[in-house]
């Protein structure tokens, strides 16, 4: 099962926040704040979807915006207060925690509270122009120490031609009045592991 979920996912490493696919390819991921569009003016909805449209028409390259809605978890939150609440002195004080615990608990169990997330992946693939038989030859005439080196050397030059576009991105949506922020290694993973096994916010999480 697990082999099959890895033949599935075309991601073969991530390194430096950036995601390294099976056939090369480089991917950026950018969180993005939200703009509360309801309480615009009609000039200011005017002009962010002007500008917004602009930064669009600008790019020479596609990029992937991807909203996701969850569950929010409340269990670091719950598991927060039992700590405090073990650690009160204060009788009165332990009560109040007591009952704020259980009515936050009866809340989130009556209500579904959602939370929303966006990101934007910006690509980079390079073009490959080599012949697979000229390929092969010029391996053939490097050790292994010359070719992860020049394994090391190009994959610098494709992450620099991401990081130009994902500054690109940068740029014209925070004209946008969006708040962007890149997502480093562990955000990333964090991401994909979350996405992949949506069920463990399920799961009891142990309290100290």
């Amino acid at each position: 099962m697990k082999n099959a979920t890895q033949e599935f996912v075309s991601i073969d490493d991530v390194r430096d926040g950036i995601i390294i696919l099976k056939n090369g390819g480089l991917r950026g991921v950018l969180m993005a704040s939200s703009v509360n569009f309801s309480l615009k003016s009609e000039d200011e909805k005017q002009a962010i979807l002007l500008q917004f449209q602009n930064f669009l028409n600008s790019l020479d390259f596609t990029v992937q915006i991807i909203v996701q809605s969850r569950k929010l978890d409340i269990r670091p939150y719950i598991a927060l207060l039992e700590s405090r609440h073990k650690e009160q002195t204060n009788d009165l004080m332990k009560i109040q925690i007591e009952q704020y615990i259980a009515f936050i608990k009866s809340f989130t169990e009556s209500t579904n509270i959602m939370t929303k997330s966006f990101f934007v992946v910006v690509p980079y693939d390079a073009a490959i122009i080599s012949t697979k038989k000229g390929l092969l030859l010029n391996l053939g005439n490097k050790d292994r120490k010359e070719i992860e080196s020049d394994k090391e050397e190009k994959f610098e030059e494709r992450r620099n031609q991401l990081e130009q576009r994902m500054g690109v991105v940068e740029q014209g949506l925070v004209r946008c009045g969006v708040r962007v922020a890149k997502l480093g290694t562990d955000e990333v993973v964090e991401l994909f592991y979350k996405t992949f096994n949506p069920g463990e916010t399920e799961k009891p999480i142990k309290t100290s």
